[in-house]
């Protein structure tokens, strides 16, 4: 099958949609329909550039899967994601909302998203292929999880794969909505898909260097850590240069290796394990560069790192966050919900620094939601209050 055609219908009626005119009147429909499917494929297990190589869109009735490469202009997808009338279903959908917002400047404002309303009804498996075989009866081929999608051409296996991974999602939302109503639950989740879409997904910079945020670097001092600063930022340009995903240049286990023991020569560096003959033959001779300019430093451009202040303990605040999480606990147990879920840590973190006192105070909290106000408020309001003789 030439995959390079137009349009090119797929099992199950899937369309390859890689023309402009073809993506305008596929959104021109969609456009029409009350719910649509998203999701991408992007290629950070093989690329440095985490971008959308391929974009997946189903209605009831209609999937297709859209090239990125081959269609030019996606700013009518923007038009259809910020449309209110039209419920967007994601799995999972923080991932894909940041590629569409970082790439394209694309935000979804009517959201679904299976995985949280499966968290909000307790379901033992949140993945997807766990929520289709459960509530679907389909079982999900993961054959190309680690797949590159931005190589060319794609396989019909490779886009029937893609598409599965919208075109069931009509039907669980209808599933998972009605058992979140059944539950009481539906404005829990409507909440936290609000919040969702309302969240900025612009890449920050970071608050330290990239090699500074690899295991084990912070335990690394002087010498030893230009030595792996050196390679970082080597890894790192040729990673970017070559669009190929770093860990693919090199490991960062044979990085740590060499930054604690720097090899001198070539016999040396094949000696490092995680070093394979290949990457000795064809990158040797920049890693031993790169050892040799940190090695060659002087003692004031040597890195080294800032120690943050250590904690100083709040006998007051450790206390009542422990009640809190006790109460939060026990009432996970009435809820039938994982305690993460009813109330992550950091809420209860940011309730135990304010220490409300008043139902108000409580509800001023940014990071509660008004659902957990409403179901747990008043309860997590009274763990506050210490036992008799106990701190506050």
């Amino acid at each position: 099958m030439n995959l390079a055609s137009q349009a090119v219908t797929q099992p199950g009626q899937i369309r390859l949609i890689q023309r402009q005119d073809d993506f305008d009147r596929l959104v021109s429909r969609l456009r029409k329909e009350p719910l649509v499917a998203v999701d991408t494929e992007a290629a950070s297990f093989h690329r440095f550039l985490d971008r959308i190589y391929l974009l997946q869109l189903s209605s009831r009735t209609e999937t297709a899967v859209v090239d990125p490469l081959a269609v030019s202009n996606l700013d009518s997808l923007s038009e259809l994601l910020a449309d209110p009338a039209i419920e967007i279903v994601f799995h999972d959908a923080d991932y894909d909302l940041r590629l569409l917002e970082n790439q394209y400047g694309f935000r979804a404002n009517h959201l679904f998203d299976t995985r949280i309303a499966a968290q909000l009804l307790n379901e033992p498996g949140v993945g997807l292929a766990a929520l289709l075989e459960k509530y679907i009866g389909v079982q999900l081929d993961k054959r190309f999880q680690r797949a590159d999608w931005s190589a060319r051409p794609l396989t019909p296996e490779m886009l029937e794969y893609a598409a599965a991974d919208t075109r069931y999602l009509p039907e669980l939302h209808d599933r998972l909505r009605a058992r979140l109503k059944e539950l009481d639950r539906l404005d829990w989740a409507e909440e936290e898909f609000q919040i969702l879409s309302q969240a900025a997904r612009l890449v920050a910079e970071p608050d330290e260097p990239g090699y500074l945020r690899m295991k084990g670097a912070k335990a690394l001092k002087g010498r030893s850590l230009a030595v792996l600063r050196e390679l970082f930022q080597w890894r790192e340009e040729l990673a970017r240069r070559t669009d190929k995903a770093a860990f693919r240049i090199l490991n960062n286990e044979p990085m740590l290796a060499m930054a604690k023991s720097p090899p001198e020569d070539m016999a040396a560096l094949k000696l490092v394990r995680g070093i394979s003959p290949e990457q000795a033959q064809r990158r040797g001779k920049d890693i031993l560069d790169a050892v040799r300019r940190a090695l060659q430093l002087p003692e004031s451009e040597l890195p080294r790192v800032d120690r943050r202040p250590r904690y100083q303990p709040d006998a007051a605040f450790e206390a009542r966050l422990e009640r809190l999480k006790a109460a939060r606990n026990a009432l996970a147990q009435r809820y039938e919900l994982a305690p993460g879920v009813l109330c992550p840590n950091g809420v209860l973190e940011a309730i135990a620094r304010v220490n409300p006192e008043t139902p108000e105070q409580l509800a001023d909290i940014g990071e509660l939601r008004r659902w957990q106000l409403r179901e747990i408020g008043g309860e997590l309001q009274a763990a506050l209050r210490p036992p008799t003789g106990g701190r506050r």
